[in-house]
């Protein structure tokens, strides 16, 4: 019997990159069903080389499935996940909704893959980009020297906003055009700004970096910031992981950034760390040659599976402490990569057969 893959939310930003990955894959599913939001269904879309139409999302769409991945909204994905449950298939889905639940594993592949079969209500959730970049570079620095705490400041594309983020950095950019002068006085880039007021994010994106990402708690964490450490914990099986997180919105298209400090139980070196990195899952790329300047940058990790780090160093000042760079494609390895490695998995594949 062949393997049925079903993808909800095809048409989205996500969704479109899972189907991006899939033809990457070593990985063959026989058949292939698309789903997304009734706007959208009856649309053609081009997916395993070949011309697939859009369905609504009903209980109709699962049957007979092996797994779905579900890429949609909070709301929609608890909807979706719910068809997909009463019709016995297993749900991989990267929506904030189901990642705190505590009978609902938190999986990325190179870490903790056998939680893939801890599905007591047949859901897998994958952490949120900036999380999912961080734990797989530092998986392998965990293994070997004990991860005890980590400082980040998460550097998003707007296109972790989807589509949306995309089209506001743009409109901004073009806005922005010819303006020779801007950014050399207060507010300046707020009233050359001749667009709408709605926007995704709450200030200029455009020559600006925007340092709150989501809704503040009492405390002025954002809801990501306060993610990141969640997810974190859950991933690597470490709940009293310390972890203090900033996430901000740059005007980068695609691929987040990160800048980690983290701090291990035995003293660290760079060069031990480069050669764990190296040797290890090879889903990380080392990019880090000061001679040729070669380093990670945004815009030569976009569109690309792998996640890449650089600026390897240790400081004298903190012999257990690592500072590292970190670049993935949020929409790639960040999202649509780690929900199809999962729902190989789940099936019994390898999930880096292709990589």
């Amino acid at each position: 019997m062949g393997r049925t893959l079903v993808v909800v939310g095809a048409t989205g930003a996500v969704g479109r990159a899972v189907l991006q990955t899939l033809g990457t894959r070593s990985v063959v599913w026989d058949e292939l069903r698309l789903a997304a939001s009734n706007r959208h269904a009856g649309e053609a879309v081009s997916a395993y080389g070949q011309q697939l139409l859009v369905q609504q999302v009903s209980p109709q769409l699962f049957a007979g499935a092996d797994v779905a991945i579900v890429a949609l909204p909070e709301e929609a994905a608890r909807v979706a996940a719910a068809m997909a449950g009463d019709a016995g298939v297993p749900v991989v889905d990267c929506s904030p909704v189901f990642r705190a639940e505590p009978d609902v594993p938190l999986v990325i592949p190179e870490i903790n893959p056998a939680q893939v079969n801890n599905r007591p209500r047949g859901i897998v959730a994958s952490p949120s980009a900036s999380s999912t970049a961080m734990l797989t570079a530092l998986g392998p620095l965990h293994q070997g020297w004990g991860l005890e705490s980590v400082v980040v400041t998460a550097m998003q594309a707007v296109s972790g906003r989807g589509d949306a983020g995309v089209e506001r950095l743009v409109a901004e950019a073009e806005s922005l055009v010819g303006q020779r002068s801007i950014g050399l006085s207060p507010g300046d880039v707020r009233r050359l700004l001749d667009l709408p007021d709605h926007s995704p994010f709450p200030a200029p994106v455009a020559a600006n970096v925007v340092p709150v990402t989501s809704d503040l708690d009492a405390e002025g964490w954002s809801m990501q910031e306060a993610r990141m450490r969640r997810e974190a914990r859950k991933v690597l099986g470490l709940p009293d992981l310390k972890v203090a997180a900033t996430t901000v919105w740059v005007p980068v298209m695609t691929a987040h950034s990160l800048s980690v400090h983290a701090t291990f139980g035995s003293k660290i070196t760079a060069d031990r760390a480069r050669q764990a990195l190296v040797e290890g899952s090879n889903s990380v790329v080392v990019l880090d040659d000061p001679e040729n300047e070669d380093w990670p940058n945004p815009v030569d990790v976009a569109g690309s599976e792998p996640t890449f780090v650089g600026r390897i160093r240790s400081s004298p000042d903190f012999p257990r402490s690592l500072e590292v760079f970190v670049c993935t494609d949020n929409l790639r390895k960040g999202a649509a990569l780690n929900m199809v490695q999962i729902a190989e998995t789940i099936v019994g594949e390898d999930p880096f057969a292709a990589l």
